[in-house]
């Protein structure tokens, strides 16, 4: 880490000139990448920031507003500090006009009240630049074995603190972006104390740079992320200002552990493509023997042999189901979060993505394990971890790899009826869609085709030539159990007004809607009516 004006001022060279800091005592902390002298008063132009600025002033302008001009200058192009020799043009002090802009603009302004040679400053504090350089450069060369071998041995969190508090001797912590504690390594520290109130001490820890100090609460703070998006903070407790070891060992752990979470990720993915196409050329008879599929599987940790298998499909609810890219995103965090839930339930399943509304699982149930248990179990584990609304359907037992695509057709079928209106069940099996399953499941069968024109066919067409509302009644009057009264009300109509409607349905109809069965063959239209619809949408 470079070093500060305030180190720059404790060089000997330095404080042989008696420095005085005459505005800008609050940034003495601005880091000092070079040091150049320059006596002109153009030379803002020349620098790229961070430089330390060493002049006697004699060719400074002397109007007070180009001197204030000089120093706001200075400071827009980040110049770290100036340090003006006094007696040459300057004889006592600075003029008030170069005092003052430099206190408005930030720029931190020093004054030498003796003749200093400045190739002693310059090469004192370059000296020190270059140590400071080498030793970060020893520190990364003793480092890069420890944390090259974390890497390749895809260490855990928790694994990398642990050598980052045995190289430090210090307490190190990794937290999110929220501020919740990832992994910590205490170091022999109590915990709970380190840990008290954590979230409202993080969030006061805000440094502007990557890597940086917080001299208030002692910490050294690295962000940690890959590719442009960070996702955590790494913070190394420290009892002192940090050296250029501490900086480098914070550095190279953010790195390590930035690395191996995108090879966690990437890992998931590929695991997730090969599940998936286990899944695809089981579904597609892709595989000429059944013992292939089997062998593939077992192949990922999956055994499929000697246990009756089910058929789960995941989907996400109507409402999230839309065709863009965050669906996309979040159909794959889906099925990410069923892999892990079946990891965590001891469940060895296929898991992945049947096309882009639906995840497919193939669940061996092991010996004694009903599918209602299992499919608890999943369903609970899932939606701990997975909070967007999504279905879980799930297809008959089967007992060979031969007929699990008869089981996941079901389950798919059973995962498109569900979609539609869910009701919050841990899972759905085909029992429990009821008459909307079964006609879901008939929705392409012509006879029910048939059946639904013949009943609604007059309804549909006159509420189509003249913009009417009557279907939407006929449902309203048959969802309220043929009770006129409720139905005005969920109309928000009167009562005349309501049943002025039904009589008009009656002659359009030419039905009697107080025959029960009547009534049960309308309702049992419109439900194959919604199933077409939704179908086409």
């Amino acid at each position: 880490m470079l070093p500060t004006l305030a180190d720059v001022l404790a060089l000997d060279a330095v404080r042989r000139g008696n420095p005085r800091v005459v505005a800008g005592s609050d940034r003495l902390d601005s880091r000092v990448r070079w040091v150049h002298v320059g006596e002109i008063s153009d030379i803002a132009h020349l620098l790229r920031g961070g430089e330390l600025i060493l002049t006697t002033g004699v060719a400074l302008p002397e109007e007070p507003d180009k001197l204030a001009q000089y120093i706001a200058e200075l400071a827009a192009v980040g110049a770290s500090g100036l340090i003006v020799e006094l007696g040459r043009r300057f004889i006592d002090e600075m003029p008030r006009a170069v005092v003052e802009s430099a206190e408005t603009h930030g720029l931190p302004l020093v004054t030498l009240a003796r003749e200093t040679p400045f190739v002693q400053i310059t090469e004192s504090v370059h000296a020190r630049i270059i140590d400071i350089q080498l030793e970060e450069l020893r520190a990364s060369d003793q480092l890069h074995e420890v944390f090259t071998d974390l890497s390749v041995e895809g260490a855990s969190p928790a694994e990398v603190l642990i050598q980052v508090a045995r190289l430090s001797g210090r307490p190190a912590l990794l937290e999110n972006l929220a501020h919740q504690v990832l992994a910590c390594e205490s170091a022999d520290r109590d915990t709970g104390t380190m840990l008290a109130n954590w979230e409202a001490r993080s969030r006061a820890v805000a440094p502007t740079q990557r890597t940086a100090y917080d001299a208030a609460s002692g910490w050294l703070v690295t962000m940690v992320g890959a590719r442009g998006h960070d996702w955590g903070r790494l913070i190394l407790f420290l009892d002192a200002p940090p050296g250029p070891r501490d900086i480098v060992l914070a550095e190279r752990a953010a790195t390590t552990l930035a690395l191996g979470r995108l090879l966690e990720r990437h890992q998931e993915s590929l695991e997730r493509q090969a599940h998936g196409t286990i899944l695809t050329g089981i579904l597609t008879h892709a595989y000429a023997d059944p013992d292939e599929a089997a062998a593939r599987a077992r192949a990922v940790g999956v055994p499929l042999t000697g246990r009756n298998l089910i058929s789960v499909v995941l989907r996400l609810t109507e409402t999230e189901t839309t065709l863009n890219l965050q669906a996309q995103a979040r159909l794959d965090e889906l099925a990410e979060a069923a892999a892990a839930a079946c990891r965590d339930a001891r469940l060895p399943a296929l898991v992945g993505a049947l096309d882009q509304n639906r995840v497919g699982v193939l669940l061996p149930l092991p010996p004694r394990t009903l599918a209602e248990v299992a499919l608890t179990t999943l369903a609970e584990r899932l939606r701990a971890v997975f909070p967007t609304p999504f279905v879980l359907a799930a297809g008959s037992v089967v007992e060979s790899v031969r007929d699990v695509r008869r089981s996941f057709l079901e389950a798919e079928q059973v995962a498109d009826a569900a979609a539609r209106q869910p009701d919050r069940r841990p899972f759905y099996r085909l029992p429990d869609l009821r008459l909307r399953g079964l006609l879901h499941l008939l929705r392409d069968d012509a006879r029910l085709q048939t059946f639904a024109e013949r009943e609604l066919g007059p309804l549909l067409a006159h509420d189509a030539h003249r913009g009417g509302d009557l279907t939407a009644i006929l449902r309203t009057y048959l969802e309220a159990g043929r009770n006129k009264a409720v139905a005005a009300q969920r109309a928000h109509l009167s009562r005349p007004a309501f049943y002025d409607r039904l009589r008009r349905l009656e002659r359009v109809l030419d039905t009697d809607l107080d025959d029960v069965e009547a009534c049960l063959s309308l309702h049992v239209a419109l439900l194959a009516l919604e199933s077409f619809r939704r179908e086409i949408r």
